[in-house]
């Protein structure tokens, strides 16, 4: 029951989830804090962190860990395959109606409301994020964090790997 558990937390935000890894991000953390409680939200804001440090794909990465945590191995590879297995198909499939209908207006139109919807929910994200991390480690810490994550980002070029790792350096040094 626990295996079919992990695929479907996986399986059903990838078969619903149209964009990618950071549209399909909020769905997962649904399932596995909102829903099947397998770790808090700060937990999975961490794995997160981690997983954006990471090269490849956030979503595989972030099925991989969590999947491993809840069930070991098997859990891991369960997790991967729920994750890649649909958005391939779906991928294949959508592929071969978009190529064609590709100068239907519909699918013109489909194109131009997706993005909006990544973007609010890459905010709602975002304020869960900032809240827990108010929570967890004061408004100081987290407008400090913020401001120079930002500042490194916009100002210096940082890459944001690099971003990511200064942050869990202060973390470690500073929250731990």
């Amino acid at each position: 029951m626990l295996y079919l558990s992990i695929f479907l937390a996986f399986f059903v935000p990838n078969i619903i989830g149209y964009g990618g890894g950071p549209a399909i991000i909020p769905l997962i953390e649904a399932e596995v804090v909102g829903r099947y409680e397998w770790m808090s939200a700060s937990q999975f804001a961490e794995t997160l962190a981690l997983g954006n440090a990471l090269p490849s794909p956030i979503a595989t990465k972030m099925a991989g860990q969590i999947g491993y945590e809840v069930g070991g191995v098997t859990g891991a590879v369960i997790a991967v395959l729920a994750t890649v297995a649909p958005s391939l198909l779906l991928m294949l499939a959508a592929l071969g109606l978009m190529i064609r209908f590709k100068d239907a207006i519909q699918i013109k139109r489909m194109s131009q409301w997706v993005r909006p919807v990544v973007v609010v929910l890459m905010g709602l994200l975002v304020v869960s994020f900032f809240e827990e991390s108010m929570a967890a480690s004061g408004w100081m810490h987290t407008a400090l964090l913020g401001g120079a994550a930002a500042l490194a980002l916009m100002k210096f070029n940082w890459h944001p790997a690099a971003v990511v790792v200064s942050s869990l350096a202060y973390g470690a040094l500073f929250l731990g």
